[in-house]
């Protein structure tokens, strides 16, 4: 019997063997590669309304690079966005713009150990209309006969109104000026107001004037207020991609996502 049948069998053998040893190492390889990597994940990134403009453009910069991560933003004031995570909302990461809404959840335990970091800071400041002729550049001023109407965000909900009250509180013109508020939903919401002209002033964030060109800053809070604007970030317990959110959180942290924060009138946390 010829041996060419043998040897034809031979080779099959070792090209078969070769190929079983190069798709267990391939497997191999992909094993060790992160999880993310493999699987589609979604992300429930909740933020506070003054973040708007700049979480939109950082969301598209992180999922440029990594296809398989879907983020479904959840803008509100943080108050309410509190209240959600608190009623078990889909949430994996929460920005919020105040400590006094995380340290609830905290407090509660509805945050992640050790997921909690300082991501940015602020700085309230008093807004009016472009074409106002009332003459204000302080916070005081708001004391005033002439000023009828002040915007804040409702101090209960919105970072913003409470950091508002505590100005008032330590210039002692909040009886003064209590009569005149006009409660907004979020910050945006107070913006609106002072734009339309239906406040003679409103108290926003300084990042929130960025994006509109129909009020004029007269005065920041005081320094004592602008201090401790800082907006908090961190993992919630009932995060189903705790791993997945830890990165994300990362990159919030990173200097591309820094860049864009900065463009829009943020800076990074001081620690």
């Amino acid at each position: 019997m010829s041996l060419f049948p043998t040897r034809k069998v031979g080779n099959l053998l070792a090209c078969v063997l070769a190929t079983a040893l190069l798709v267990v190492a391939t497997a191999g390889c992909r094993g060790a590669a992160p999880t993310a990597t493999n699987e589609p994940v979604t992300l429930d990134v909740l933020a506070a309304n003054s973040l708007t403009d700049a979480i939109k453009e950082i969301n598209e910069a992180y999922t440029s690079t990594r296809p398989w991560v879907t983020i479904v933003p959840n803008i509100a004031s943080s108050g309410t966005l509190q209240v959600q995570i608190e009623n078990g909302g889909a949430c994996d990461v929460f920005i919020s713009a105040a400590a006094a809404q995380m340290d609830t959840l905290q407090n509660k335990g509805l945050l992640v150990d050790g997921s909690r970091r300082n991501l940015l800071n602020n700085k309230v400041v008093l807004v009016v209309p472009s074409n106002s002729t009332l003459g204000l550049s302080s916070f005081t001023d708001l004391a005033l006969a002439k000023v009828n109407l002040i915007a804040i965000g409702d101090p209960a909900s919105v970072p913003a109104g409470a950091y508002a009250q505590q100005a008032f509180d330590i210039l002692g013109i909040t009886d003064q000026v209590r009569s005149k508020y006009l409660m907004g939903a979020d910050v945006r919401g107070v913006l609106a107001y002072v734009e339309s002209g239906s406040a003679d002033a409103g108290i926003v964030y300084a990042t929130d004037v960025l994006a509109s060109g129909k009020v004029t800053v007269v005065a920041s809070a005081p320094d004592a207020i602008n201090a401790n604007v800082v907006y908090p970030v961190a993992i919630t317990k009932n995060s189903r991609h705790q791993s997945e959110a830890q990165e994300y959180i990362d990159f919030l942290s990173s200097a591309q996502a820094m860049a864009i924060f900065g463009k829009y009138g943020f800076s990074p946390a001081v620690q």
